[in-house]
């Protein structure tokens, strides 16, 4: 048995831009609710959100039966929880806070068996098909999908020297942390924080590094899209439920007041 290929990792080499929801809500039901939506991906959060290697593995499994590709963001440049996530399945991963290349080394080794990085051995995990994955030591390193997160200034200023290393495969632009980075949070869309993000875009997709972006904004989604992201996800499970909660009990209770 050969792994299916990883379709996130073949759009972004070929050039195809991906529009992508986030999800937080920790929840295979409303995994399960977004995914026929059909976004081309949707990154499962484990940083911001009380998901777990269980909620994760659920969600994983939804998702395998729809086109969306998953993503997961594990809480921390953490190689114990990496080998965690890449033996539930996990094929694409968003480490968060890089801040050097030898940070962005220590992501990429976390995904490689030995003598080329630092990941555990499991035979009969979900990842291998329960052991029917033919050599997959070997397919997997074709298969994973390593995005490193900047989200400093000082990051930012480096980020060519990160997406240089070697199995680095796209880089993300965090705008709230860069906001915060920079005095200014709560301001993510700042004019501040994207004259510091735009230049390193600028350079990375001269040099055809992928790149991409979380906002919560559909407009500025669609300029980071026309600015030359690969893959940008322009919203979120919670934020989408608690503005239509709002939105409906509003125009219900302004009906009946008036």
């Amino acid at each position: 048995m050969k792994l299916k290929r990883n379709g996130f990792k073949a759009g972004l080499a070929n050039g195809t831009q991906q529009i992508g929801l986030w999800m937080s809500m920790a929840s295979n039901v409303s995994t399960e609710v977004i995914a026929p939506s059909g976004y081309d991906w949707a990154l499962i959060d484990m940083e911001h959100s009380p998901n777990d290697l269980a909620s994760v593995l659920a969600q994983l499994q939804v998702l395998a039966a729809y086109p969306t590709s998953a993503l997961v963001r594990p809480a921390w440049n953490d190689p114990v929880m990496v080998k965690g996530l890449l033996d539930l399945g996990a094929r694409g991963l968003i480490f968060p806070m890089i801040q050097t290349p030898e940070e962005a080394a220590l992501a990429v080794a976390a995904t490689r068996y030995p003598p080329d990085g630092i990941r555990g051995v499991a035979g009969s995990t979900r990842a291998t098909r329960f052991g029917r994955v033919e050599n997959y030591a070997k397919q997997c390193e074709q298969d994973i999908c390593v995005i490193v997160q900047l989200e400093t200034a000082a990051a930012v200023a480096r980020a060519e020297e990160i997406a240089a290393v070697d199995g680095v495969d796209a880089v993300f632009f965090g705008p709230a942390d860069i906001a915060a980075d920079i005095g200014k949070v709560g301001q993510p869309l700042s004019n501040d924080v994207w004259d510091i993000i735009s230049p390193a875009v600028t350079k990375l997709v001269k040099q055809e590094v992928p790149v991409g972006s979380f906002v919560l904004d559909a407009n500025f989604s669609i300029q980071l899209f026309q600015q030359g992201f690969s893959f940008v996800a322009c919203g979120m499970d919670t934020s989408l439920l608690a503005k239509a909660s709002d939105a409906l009990l509003s125009k219900v209770r302004n009906a009946i007041e008036q």
